[in-house]
């Protein structure tokens, strides 16, 4: 329990770090070409959310002894890290040649900086798979240690390079770099533990894990697409001035969405054990809203009294820009936390159909910026509508009542298999 603990504080640490790398980048670049670098990165959150979802899958199988133990491991290791590798060349060869394509479809000038950003989210399988074996094998202290590791290799690589004249490149490929050096010391430490690969893998098809594993890889991927496409949309829409200025609002009012993801950290085992026993457990989502409220609340009122100075203060350049769009964006970053915390808790209850609601908002959120987001006003008050839209339809699905409808298993679960937070 403490280890497990411990690997909770490394994740609160590494987001640490990553805010104070956006803070960093944001000065170092300025306003207009930190926006191109958040359109990039917001592009990358959405990739990485199948690898994270890949890598609590791997827990699982790992925990269970599915993947064999020491050599055996191993070689099943092997065998799905080649196949990863394969999927990671493909796409970077298919980046390259389609790197003009990619920089226009990310409204972004930096077309090699754009050839990035899908290998680097092919190469994060990797690190997943590599993370979720040891995860599932109680080794938390290195999986911890590359946690933190990568983002203090991200800003140091960064700043190096924006420093000999890589510019917005130069920054994005230090987070590239940065995965490249984690999957390489992963993989010692891997070695160090289980030997060297030997016998025949113990599961052959690295699909399997994905196919009983859909339902939450499309709901938090379409979550990630509603909580980033918005960065990438303004950048066609609005001038170079307005969109950096909006990328930097946009990361400052998400801050509230990593609450709710350290909470759901919390409420989706609990409320899977409560229910699981025939508990209502309607109530604990309700208190961690309330505690998510705690903190949405205060940082919503401060934005709306100080965003223009907090904005000069902390990110400089023409982030002031965004000032009167700020308020709004918290309060739509809090509504979409809410939603958030309602995911966690319809996974919970095994419930799926929700899915479609998430679809829905990930193609009307992009089309209504498209078509009246002509300002950062209007911008601002597309992305509070369409959070509030959906958080109304994920709450009234999590409070609805289960009486009489016992929770049915995801489309391709295994009944054999234990909940992905029984086995963590």
């Amino acid at each position: 329990m403490a280890k497990a603990a411990g690997l909770a504080a490394a994740q609160i640490i590494a987001t640490v770090f990553a805010l104070g790398l956006t803070v960093t980048f944001a000065r170092e670049l300025g306003t207009v070409d930190y926006g191109s670098l958040a359109r990039m990165f917001a592009i990358l959150v959405i990739i990485l959310v199948p690898g994270s979802a890949l890598q609590v899958a791997t827990v699982r199988e790992a925990a269970l002894g599915r993947m064999g133990h020491d050599a055996q491991c191993a070689a099943t290791l092997r065998r799905w890290i080649r196949g990863l590798l394969v999927i990671f060349v493909a796409v970077t060869v298919g980046s390259i040649l389609l790197r003009v394509q990619l920089a226009q479809a990310m409204s972004v000038n930096q077309v090699w900086g754009a050839a990035l950003v899908l290998p680097t989210g092919a190469l994060f399988m990797v690190v997943a798979v590599q993370r979720g074996v040891l995860q599932g094998l109680r080794s938390y202290r290195p999986v911890g240690i590359s946690l933190v590791g990568e983002q203090i290799v991200r800003l140091a690589l960064g700043l190096a390079l924006i420093a000999a004249g890589g510019a917005v490149t130069g920054a994005f490929a230090g987070t590239a770099l940065a995965v490249v050096a984690m999957a390489l010391a992963l993989q010692l430490v891997l070695h160090r533990r289980l030997g060297r690969p030997a016998g025949t893998p113990a599961l052959s098809k690295l699909r399997h894990l994905v196919s009983t594993n859909r339902v939450p890889i499309i709901a938090l991927t379409l979550f990630a697409v509603v909580q980033n496409v918005d960065v990438v949309v303004v950048g066609h829409t609005l001038s170079s001035d307005d969109s950096g200025a909006y990328a930097v609002a946009s990361i400052a009012a998400k801050g509230i969405v990593w609450v709710s993801i350290g909470l759901g950290l919390f409420l989706l085992p609990e409320a899977t054990r409560g229910i699981a026993a025939g508990r209502d457990m309607r109530y604990l989502l309700l208190r961690t809203l309330g505690m998510l409220a705690l903190v949405a609340i205060p940082m919503v009122a401060v934005y709306a009294v100080a965003a223009e100075p907090l904005l000069r203060a902390v990110f400089g350049g023409k982030a002031p820009l965004a000032a009167g769009a700020l308020p709004w964006l918290g309060l739509a970053m809090s509504l979409l936390a809410c939603s958030y915390l309602s995911v966690q808790f319809l996974f919970a209850r095994h419930h799926w159909r929700f899915v479609w609601f998430l679809a829905a908002a990930a193609i009307a959120e992009p089309v209504a910026l498209l078509a009246g987001g002509d300002n950062l006003s209007s911008v601002a008050a597309i992305i509070v509508a369409t959070n509030a839209l959906l958080v109304v339809v994920m709450l009234g699905s999590a409070f609805a009542s289960d009486r009489g409808q016992p929770p049915t298993a995801f489309p391709g679960d295994d009944d054999d298999l234990p909940s992905e937070t029984e086995s963590v």
